[in-house]
């Protein structure tokens, strides 16, 4: 028997198959979950121009920079501005106008004194003010325009995702379309004729097929979009059928079918695309990875729950983000020490779903999600799941207080 394949051999395996999505334009309204593939670059500055801080008024430094409670300072208010005001009234000595934040500041005010410093504050506001509390110097509460960023400004480089934040960040440089990676377009198969849709009364030898709803899951979460999720029989023809029937998907993740039994329907009807090798980890030891002469990606995944999603993780995962081009998006890690101890597989690396135990802010501890450890069939401790631990395949055990490498995923 051939020996195993690390990680790493069967991941760079994958990425040197993978071929970056063409780009396509959308508004920015409809951005949301997409990865840019040209960056952008700020239509205005930001902020588009100097504005107030602060509900107050706009002045003089040099009019208040002695004002105190002993020795207020009275000025004339002149002008109101509310956000969105067009104005930019002239101030002489001794004026000041009223402003709200985010409005503009006049072009001979450098200054701005909060209603909080005044004698009146809002309630009297109009016709003149007393300041009581000078401001510390020229400047305070204006925010200035292009402190943030200035026109032609990279505001997102290419490669990043268009989270809510990225969204605004973009909506605020004035761009109204960016220029983002078409998502990949992905078929989630489930093989195996035990399966039957969620809900259904199950016969003996039946089972809910989970892990189209978990593969399909993580696929969106990875950016893409499925455009067909079912179950296949262990019949050769059942296979073929859908490869006739998908149209102009970028990948395939089946699940199922890919080990040494009688009935793998994908290692014995894609055995010419497909390379199928065993991977030193646990679980996610089977492993199947081809192409079809139109260029779509075959992922064979173990059929076992535990084993597909850490499969997808571990290699579907970067395959969607590298076809979009996406920049750092890897899942975070962190190390933390053991709460429970448990046993580990010879010879190959571990990745146990975990939960983290947050009741000690300063010394979060992780434990297996299931008093089944490691056990791949375990598909109802996924949902306690939020991390996989990963352990060294040099490693026999992990012993209360180990400290051990964590990936997040929720």
């Amino acid at each position: 028997m051939s020996a195993m394949r690390s990680v790493e051999e069967q991941l760079a395996e994958v990425l040197a198959a993978v071929a970056p999505l063409p780009a396509e334009t959308v508004a920015i309204a409809e951005a949301h979950g997409r990865v840019l593939h040209a960056p952008v670059l700020a239509a205005n500055d930001i902020p588009a121009f100097d504005n107030s801080a602060m509900d107050g008024f706009a002045v003089r430094f040099a009019d208040v920079a002695t004002a105190s409670q002993d020795a207020p300072v009275t000025l004339a208010v002149v002008a109101d501005l509310p956000a969105g005001s067009p104005d930019d009234p002239r101030l002489a000595a001794g004026q000041a106008a009223r402003i709200m934040t985010g409005s503009a500041v006049p072009a001979d005010a450098d200054a701005i004194v909060p209603f909080e410093d005044t004698v009146g504050g809002l309630a009297d506001s109009l016709g003149t003010t007393t300041v009581v509390a000078a401001p510390a110097a020229a400047g305070v509460f204006v925010r200035r325009g292009g402190q943030d960023a200035r026109r032609g400004d990279e505001v997102l480089a290419a490669g990043t995702w268009m989270g809510p934040l990225q969204c605004s960040a973009a909506a605020a440089s004035g761009v109204d379309v960016v220029v983002v990676s078409r998502a990949p377009r992905v078929a989630i198969v489930s093989t195996g004729s035990e399966l039957v849709e969620p809900g259904t009364p199950l016969r003996r030898g039946q089972i809910p097929d989970s892990n189209g709803i978990l593969l399909a899951a993580l696929a969106t979460d990875a950016g893409a979009i499925v455009v067909h999720r079912g179950s296949i029989d262990d019949e050769g023809s059942s296979l073929h059928a859908l490869l006739a029937d998908l149209e102009s998907v970028d990948a395939i993740v089946f699940s199922g079918g890919v080990s040494a039994g009688a009935y793998e329907v994908v290692r014995t009807e894609l055995a010419a695309a497909m390379a199928f090798v065993r991977v030193a980890m646990q679980p996610g030891k089977p492993q199947g990875f081809g192409r079809l002469p139109d260029g779509t990606l075959l992922f064979g995944l173990p059929g076992n729950p535990v084993s597909s999603a850490v499969s997808f993780e571990t290699f579907v995962r970067p395959a969607l983000l590298a076809m979009q081009g996406r920049v750092g998006g890897e899942r975070a890690r962190i190390v933390l020490p053991a709460s429970a101890a448990w046993r580990t597989p010879p010879g190959r690396r571990q990745y146990l779903p975990a939960a983290i135990d947050r009741s000690d802010p300063a010394r979060w501890t992780v434990a297996p999600a299931t008093a089944g450890g490691s056990g791949s069939h375990m598909a109802g401790g996924l949902g306690r799941a939020e991390a996989y631990a990963i352990v060294p395949a040099d490693v026999e055990a992990v012993a209360v207080g180990d400290l051990v490498d964590v990936m997040l995923v929720a």
